[in-house]
């Protein structure tokens, strides 16, 4: 099994990149569709319609993509840790890759939670604040991805 990952190991990264770039551009567009969401009349047909489509890109784009991400990154991971060690978890970079999805998926779990509290017309957060974190998910992104490319220059 591990020879056969080995051998498609671009394969596996090409496609962990495409499902990260999608998990990513959906956080990115739910907290957008809040901002807008503040602005519908509670009840109205535009209430009704920022519903569904935070609803669907919640369900439809952001979950699946996370979880195609996840197994190929961590399908990576046997294969890192199968070429060089269980030790290189404890490189800076993988620690920081590490914290960085830590708080990716922590997002993920927030701006699921917010996105029932708009469905239940209960939200308590400001225009301001969704506009102020929605790029969160954008700058943990630039850490992860230089992190690993650039191991922090330590070859």
């Amino acid at each position: 099994m591990m020879d056969f990952l080995a051998g498609h190991f671009d394969l596996i990264r090409g496609l962990h990149i495409i499902f990260v770039m999608a998990w990513i551009a959906g956080m990115l567009i739910l907290p957008r569709l809040f901002i807008y969401h503040m602005k519908a009349e509670p009840g109205s047909e535009m209430d009704a319609t920022f519903k569904l489509a935070e609803l669907r890109t919640l369900r439809i784009i952001i979950n699946p993509a996370m979880i195609l991400a996840l197994l190929m990154g961590l399908l990576l991971a046997m294969i890192d840790t199968q070429r060089l060690g269980p030790d290189f978890y404890l490189k800076p970079w993988a620690l920081t890759k590490i914290a960085a999805l830590l708080f990716l998926f922590g997002w993920h779990g927030f701006v699921s939670k917010a996105r029932r509290q708009f469905a239940a017309g209960t939200n308590t957060r400001s225009e301001k604040f969704w506009r102020m974190t929605n790029e969160l998910p954008f700058l943990a992104a630039i850490v992860i991805v230089l992190s690993v490319t650039t191991k922090f220059l330590g070859h």
